[in-house]
């Protein structure tokens, strides 16, 4: 299972405009893709639907597997410092589940566990583990609240967890303002939305696939369907594809997520796709040695 190609941005307004409108022809007329077509059963299941309370937000983390990286200790270390973050949330209602062809050590807490990867395939696999991990949620006996799937080189700021489940937003979260950070250099850069002083700075959600919770009850088939389908493309779709399902995503209210580019063992590196990340982190750097306290302070890490 290959990554899934997104549509074009004349093809999404039109169908997003023919679904506010109820036009049911002109969305067939439009061919909708499988994902768009999950969205909008979901859409549809949903009209007359009162969300319940959000209890738990649960991250969906593939890994990859050791056969395909060149330093598998490095790569079981940068997920355990992804936990801490996690274990570290001063609201404890949250698990992790990790995809991985072999079980990697794992801090000893219930809420996080692992799913065996079995897929021969060959290639990357990173969708087929979103995949898998969709596909099991309806095995993990889960109040509704939020799914967001997570890369396991990521870190997620002190508080996010709270501020979700205090929120209740009812579509979902969008990380629109995140940090990246060359490993290789260590320099911060802050991604959030262009301005006029700043046309080419980038949201988070543009960047790094750890940028989206959405608004989950397993009640309902459809809302695992459309993960499952969502997750099949790249994060860029993942705005649209929650719109069309009639999730729109808040933007949480601070920095979210903390993207680390050329650690090694980057997915994006495997596509030679960090160079302008890269050049984004020298562009927009932060300087400033209060904001890089209060960003250290944010995600925090166990001594060494």
């Amino acid at each position: 299972m290959a990554q899934a190609p997104a549509t074009s941005k004349p093809h999404r307004a039109a169908l997003k405009l023919a679904a506010s409108l109820g036009a049911t022809p002109l969305m067939i007329r439009l061919n909708p893709v499988e994902s768009e077509i999950a969205a909008l059963e979901l859409r549809a299941e949903e009209a007359h639907y009162v969300p319940p309370q959000r209890k738990q937000v649960t991250f969906l983390i593939p890994l990859v597997g050791p056969h395909h990286v060149g330093d598998w200790p490095g790569v079981v270390e940068r997920l355990n410092a992804t936990l801490q973050c996690l274990l570290a949330q001063d609201n404890s209602h949250w698990n992790a589940v990790i995809c991985c062809q072999e079980r990697p050590t794992l801090p000893d807490d219930p809420r996080i566990s692992y799913l065996p990867f079995y897929d021969p395939e060959p290639g990357n696999d990173k969708w087929r583990k979103l995949a898998a991990l969709c596909d099991h949620l309806p095995n993990m006996d889960l109040a509704p609240g939020y799914v967001m799937s997570f890369d396991a080189d990521d870190l997620l700021r002190q508080g996010v967890v709270n501020e979700m489940l205090t929120r209740q937003a009812p579509g979902g979260y969008l990380v629109e303002a995140g940090y990246v950070m060359d490993a290789g250099t260590g320099v911060i850069a802050l991604a959030d939305a262009p301005t006029l002083r700043e046309p080419l700075r980038k949201p988070f959600w543009k960047l790094c696939g750890s940028c989206a919770a959405i608004a989950h009850d397993p009640a309902l088939p459809q809302s695992t369907a459309f993960l499952r389908a969502m997750t099949a493309h790249e994060h860029r779709m993942f705005p649209y594809l929650a719109d069309l399902a009639g999730h729109s995503l808040a933007p949480l209210s601070m920095p979210a997520v903390l993207y680390v580019l050329n650690h090694g063992e980057n997915f994006g590196a495997r596509r030679g796709r960090v160079g302008f990340k890269t050049r984004f982190v020298e562009r927009f750097r932060i300087d400033d040695p209060d904001a890089l306290a209060e960003i250290a302070e944010g995600f925090p890490q166990p001594e060494a």
